[in-house]
């Protein structure tokens, strides 16, 4: 299972985190129980709702921009907190903030299993994201403060696998209940995972952090992200309605663009900045992140539509639709290219992890691979934002349109690792 919202530098952040925990040999079992429930949580979330989105479009009698910030108003919050999310758990305590982290993506999930219009969808969606980006980084995090650095290979090893078994049964499970049930029971399944993701954290997770962690926490700057990214996104997915050149459209674009601005300029006055610009020094270091940027926003743009082509146009139920995710589906048209797509992310995102690894010093490889994991969740956010203005005649035809812009990331993505990646 491929995920546009994967996280392609996870394991190199559970390796370098700093600080360890008074973990006992007979809890390190319960600690990583508890963090493969946690990712499990928010990997599930991330893949069991696009498939379920062309039911929540005709059953709440909306348009495809509010199925766009359904996925995107997690998104953005995620990505805009994802760094500071991390650096708070440092600071004041990994399970303390996972704790948070798991309350506040339960409570949102209730709240999108019972909303009553895509407002309050939409709403809690954006608290979803808020919780993911605690739960991201403390599930990684207490991983590695657990483990010591010969036990960590092993516990990688466990937590990956989960993590993808998790990814890719969600379409699946999601399609089955939005056929037999309904698309809220795809939020329910979270209080259910939650229930004994806090009942291991409560009583066996250690508390840990990491004692060189800054006092101070980049506040500005996260609020800045924030604003940057969702000024950007706003006026994408109102261009498709409103027209490029409608004012609403240009002042949020130029909004975005202007915070976006301000966003570099505190990082780069910021005594403890969440996303140290000097990183970008480094040729292979942005060419990297470019390659993600192009890898992961073709993905997002792909998945997106995918599960709308599936069920719209060829009448495809829910959980055929999910099925088409998976290595065993019988449906052939679809199984070449989505076999083509797993083969080379495969092959791409190892080396990857490892450009990123090695294009920076050791101490700084836990930022750099933060800052990679976030490229790869906004490359997505964008490009979701955009693909209301390439509709066309009919779904078929934007199908076309879309997966071919796609393919052309995904070429970018490759000129961009050769013109600045050295081997």
């Amino acid at each position: 299972m491929i995920s546009s919202k994967a996280q392609p530098c996870a394991a190199e952040v559970i390796r370098s985190t700093r600080g360890t925990s008074a973990c006992s040999q007979r809890d390190k079992a319960w600690v990583l129980a508890a963090a493969v429930l946690g990712s499990t949580m928010a990997f599930v979330d991330e893949s069991v709702v696009n498939v379920a989105l062309p039911t929540i479009e005709a059953d709440l009698g909306t348009t495809l921009a509010a199925m766009q910030w359904v996925i995107n108003a997690y998104t953005l919050c995620m990505s805009a907190l994802l760094l500071i999310g991390g650096a708070a758990a440092d600071r004041f305590g990994r399970r303390r903030l996972f704790l948070i982290g798991i309350v506040t993506f339960t409570l949102a999930s209730i709240a999108c299993g019972f909303a009553p219009g895509i407002a309050a969808l939409i709403g809690a969606r954006a608290i979803q994201g808020v919780g993911a980006a605690l739960l991201i980084p403390c599930s990684l995090a207490i991983i590695g403060a657990a483990f010591n650095e010969q036990e960590r290979g092993a516990a990688i090893g466990i937590w990956s696998g989960a993590s993808a078994l998790a990814a890719g049964a969600g379409p699946l499970l999601g399609g089955w209940l939005v056929d037999h049930l309904s698309w809220r029971a795809i939020f329910l399944i979270n209080p259910l995972i939650a229930i004994p993701t806090l009942w291991i954290a409560v009583r066996r997770l250690p508390e840990s952090g990491d004692p060189t962690a800054h006092a101070s926490l980049d506040w500005r700057g996260a609020v800045l992200a924030f604003g940057g990214l969702g000024g950007l996104v706003y006026g994408l997915i109102a261009a498709s309605r409103l027209g490029w050149q409608d004012m609403t459209v240009v002042g949020s674009l130029m909004a975005g663009a202007l915070l976006s601005l301000g966003l570099v300029l505190e990082e780069r006055r910021s005594r403890a900045p969440m996303m140290p610009l000097s990183l970008f020094g480094s040729r292979s270091f942005s060419g990297v992140n470019l390659l993600t940027l192009f890898l992961y926003g073709a993905l997002g743009g792909a998945f997106f539509l995918l599960p709308f082509l599936l069920i719209q146009a060829h009448g495809f139920s829910a959980t055929a639709a999910g099925a088409v995710y998976l290595p065993f589906t019988l449906d052939w048209v679809y199984l070449g290219p989505m076999i083509v797509l797993g083969f080379g992310m495969a092959i791409t995102v190892a080396p990857l992890t490892t450009t990123v690894i090695n294009s920076v010093k050791e101490r700084e490889t836990g930022v750099a691979s933060g800052i990679n994991n976030v490229v790869a969740a906004v490359a997505s956010l964008l490009v979701i934002a955009v693909l209301g203005t390439l509709v066309v005649d009919s779904l078929v035809a934007t199908a076309r349109v879309v997966m071919s812009t796609a393919a052309a990331l995904a070429l970018a993505s490759a000129a961009a690792a050769a013109l600045t990646i050295r081997i």
